[in-house]
């Protein structure tokens, strides 16, 4: 077992693995594990090569501020390597990115700026606009500019294609990535030219980028719409991108993209992130297209710890139409969490104040109805609770009942939508009844949900 001086040493070498349990037609899949990375993505390996390829070229000394933009990885390796080489980091983000991958960053020391993800480049909030004017405006600052820096396909020129043919024992027949700087696709295209020049390169895009249509129809589209999936897909055509070598494109729909990434980790305990579904449905979408055997590889991009709260999320996916539900034509088709299934949260009336707070926080809602087994008894909310302490903090020990609401208006579960509106004016959540039975609880953010899943 070999000692290393520091976790930079441990980028890249990743694990290749072979799908087992995945429908993959006549071919054999191959998993490149680039979650294994020390800041667990891919963009590891970019973010050494652009800051050590501009310290070797005397564009950065230590101590430095870097500045870029990022949709995905590239901040999280921009950050693990500038945080262990002591450079000051400055990253623009758009705020389509996950919580977990903004609070990994800010741990890292990184300084993250949120922008627009609703806007194309050009516009002034466009998350690399924006990160060009930062370090242009920052005296002494460095723009990595990772969609025009050639140390980034360098990195998967030098190591990713080089590691997958040693690891395929020179034998693949096609590799599916998908691209947003295209450092990787256009490394990897450069490469296997070289070295293994049947090697087929497919693009997974998701839906909502121009560049599936660049690929298979060779025209370019002057408008993008937005998409979920974090780190791939495109509104323009990246500087250093070379598509000279693939051979097709797949647009991955957001839905097809996340419920792939669960199936990933169903079937084959791989936990990946957004993207990385995107990658494994076109892969498989081209697999089973194949009337003869071959030999695909594809990247688990990252992992899927950084999407916890989104794709692995139940209430997440079902708030975003992702997950199909049961639908009944009434109240019930917009309870998030339905009491039957035992998805509300709930606490007793003998409970403390400080437990009904504690569990406000943990699953970050604002109320909870209070049950005395499976009887409604009354809400408690953050305002009953703040009005029974404030003027004491130990009246936190004090019981649920004392300062739960207990005049409770109820709406039959097959009352129209429209009768939620009175109750939300009010200040209220609509307590959702069916008969003597309490289905659950309507939110305006349950309502907001409905509505956009109607329009969608």
């Amino acid at each position: 077992m070999t000692v290393h001086q520091s976790v930079l040493e441990l980028i890249g070498h990743t694990p290749m693995v072979r799908a087992q349990h995945l429908d993959t037609g006549p071919c054999t899949l191959f998993l490149k594990l680039e979650s294994a990375n020390p800041g667990g993505s891919i963009k590891d390996r970019i973010g050494l090569s652009m800051i050590e390829g501009a310290e070797k070229d005397g564009r950065i000394r230590p101590g430095d501020i870097l500045v870029e933009g990022t949709a995905g990885n590239t901040g999280l390796g921009l950050a693990l390597v500038a945080q262990q080489k002591g450079y000051r980091l400055i990253l623009v983000v758009p705020d389509k990115m996950s919580r977990e991958k903004i609070f990994n960053l800010k741990a890292m020391g990184a300084e993250v700026v949120l922008t627009r993800s609703d806007v194309a480049k050009g516009h002034p909030e466009y998350y690399q606009d924006m990160a060009e004017r930062i370090a242009r405006e920052t005296p002494g600052a460095y723009f990595i500019n990772q969609f025009g820096n050639p140390d980034n396909p360098a990195a998967h020129i030098a190591s990713t294609g080089p590691e997958i043919l040693e690891q395929m024992d020179g034998k693949v027949d096609a590799i599916v990535v998908g691209c947003g700087s295209s450092g990787t696709l256009s490394g990897l295209s450069k490469f296997f030219a070289e070295h293994s020049p049947q090697t087929e390169l497919i693009l997974a895009d998701p839906v909502g980028s121009i560049l599936a249509q660049y690929i298979n129809e060779g025209t370019l589209s002057t408008k993008s719409a937005s998409w979920m999936v974090e780190g791939i897909g495109e509104d323009f055509l990246p500087s250093i991108s070379d598509f000279t070598r693939v051979k097709k494109a797949y647009a991955i729909p957001d839905k097809e993209s996340f419920l792939t990434a669960r199936e990933l980790l169903a079937k084959e305990g791989i936990l990946g992130g957004s993207s990385t579904g995107t990658l494994v449905a076109a892969a498989l979408r081209y697999c089973r297209e194949q009337t003869h055997r071959k030999r695909v590889v594809t990247l688990v991009c990252d992992t899927g710890n950084k999407y916890l709260s989104k794709l692995y999320n139940d209430y997440w996916m079902l708030d975003n139409g992702f997950i199909e539900r049961e639908q009944h034509g009434d109240l019930r088709d917009l309870l998030l969490r339905p009491f039957a299934q035992r998805d509300t949260v709930v606490v007793g009336p003998n409970e403390l104040l400080i437990t009904a707070y504690n569990r406000m926080k943990l699953y970050d809602v604002s109320q909870l109805p209070v049950m005395d087994g499976r009887k409604l008894v009354g809400i408690v909310d953050e305002s009953d609770v703040l009005i029974h302490v404030h003027v004491d903090g130990a009246r936190f020990r004090d019981p649920v009942s004392t300062a739960m609401m207990t005049n409770l208006q109820k709406l039959d579960v097959r009352s129209p939508v429209e009768s939620l509106l009175p109750v939300f004016e009010r200040g209220h959540v609509a307590i959702v009844v069916d008969g003597d039975d309490f289905l659950g609880l309507i939110t305006r953010i349950d309502l907001l949900n409905w509505l956009r899943r109607k329009v969608d």
